[in-house]
């Protein structure tokens, strides 16, 4: 697909959707730097918060991929962050709005991180407004694509907001979160990570070298689409478990469910949703760089291996002291310091294609994929109601 002309990509109603995933590792530097710029301010934001209070509840929270976000960075803030300051949550806002009296407390100082793509979506700006009505000390930190959002315009005329813009161009205009998912991801990682900013340089660089690679390496992909399935399971551990939630939607909404997926951590998928798993499906397992949950992850590609039921087994990982040794897109031993984390945006990017390319084998259009309207790209459709 990266190596089509514009005119055959429109021809195959994919030329957006193409270009948004080939974007994202120049994204990732842009967002570094918007990052820096902004770096102070971020610091005297968590500084008042810190100084006020002894201890501050974050909520990370978004609707459908923007929910997957706080999925995805969660496991490993809750790592690096000092909980005796910060009570890290994610809760999606879908969950916030239909059961704000379960999770939104008036007693205790919150900050409601929202991420959004649009800053539209009629959940997002209802469970900010919901927050504002029920906690007495509110604050809001909104990482959105879109500046002339709902949720962007509300955050520049509030004292006790702050607002990161991410860049113009991870304002996906194709259906599918790509770039807005992995930037919004990129900015809370760098927002929250206790890591040195020359740290979080050295990172991003190697995230983007590996962006790269995968798209250099389309072919590896290609051949794994080739062959006859029906369905596709994600798996990861930790951080993992996000992405591939994330993962398995794209399959969902560029195939218009023609795919059909799954997805679980590796420990998980042993309790019931492995009899998902036929002849016809395809399993691909992200594997942690963290070497003790790599045991598992490793553990059981080789019990989906021996059990010969799946078409193609396939291990996503950086080459470590120990390996898949079944099929596998492997990146270099020198990204074994990358966190999970800040892993899952290349890993992702994996997924991202193989949803492309399988949108296309089933005869979709990536750009369009939803040919009855059931889904848009901004939500439609959903009643808010005045909460007593």
């Amino acid at each position: 697909m990266f190596t089509l002309s514009q005119e055959k990509l429109v021809l195959l109603g994919a030329s957006i959707t193409t270009e948004e995933i080939k974007q994202q590792p120049d994204l990732w530097a842009e967002t570094f730097d918007l990052y820096t710029e902004k770096s102070k301010e971020i610091e005297e934001f968590f500084l008042k918060l810190s100084t006020k209070h002894n201890r501050v509840r974050v909520i990370f929270t978004g609707a459908g991929t923007s929910a997957y976000v706080g999925e995805t960075i969660l496991p490993y803030l809750k790592e690096t962050c000092d909980e005796k300051q910060w009570e890290l949550h994610s809760i999606p806002t879908t969950t916030l709005v239909s059961n704000p009296n379960q999770f939104l407390k008036a007693d205790i100082p919150t900050l409601l991180v929202s991420f959004a793509r649009s800053g539209n979506s009629p959940e997002s700006v209802g469970a900010v407004k919901l927050a504002e009505q029920i906690i007495t000390d509110l604050y809001k930190l909104t990482i959105t694509c879109a500046k002339d959002g709902q949720l962007a315009k509300q955050s520049v005329s509030d004292q006790k907001s702050f607002l990161l813009l991410m860049p113009e161009l991870s304002n996906d205009q194709g259906f599918a979160m790509t770039g807005s998912y992995t930037c919004m991801t990129l900015t809370a990682l760098l927002t929250f990570d206790t890591l040195a900013i020359e740290g979080k340089s050295t990172i991003v660089k190697m995230i983007r070298k590996m962006g790269e690679s995968v798209i250099q390496r389309e072919t590896v992909i290609q051949e794994i689409i080739d062959r006859d399935f029906n369905r596709i399971i994600y798996l990861g551990s930790g951080c993992f478990e996000g992405l591939a939630r994330e993962a398995q939607l794209k399959i969902l909404e560029l195939t218009a469910g023609k795919i059909v997926t799954a997805f679980d951590s590796p420990m998980g998928f042993r309790h019931g949703p492995k009899s998902f798993m036929d002849e016809n499906s395809v399993v691909f397992v992200f594997v942690s760089n963290h070497p003790y949950t790599r045991q598992y992850d490793l553990d059981l590609l080789k019990e989906i291996k021996q059990d010969n039921i799946a078409v193609n087994v396939c291990a996503i990982e950086v080459e470590g002291e120990t390996n898949y040794d079944g099929n596998k897109f492997v990146f270099d031993s020198e990204f074994q310091t990358v966190p999970d984390a800040y892993l899952a945006l290349p890993f992702l990017m994996i997924g991202q294609i193989v949803s492309l390319l399988a949108s296309v084998k089933v005869g979709n259009t990536p750009d369009t994929p939803s040919p009855t309207g059931t889904v848009n790209r901004v939500v439609k459709g959903v009643n808010i109601y005045e909460y007593e």
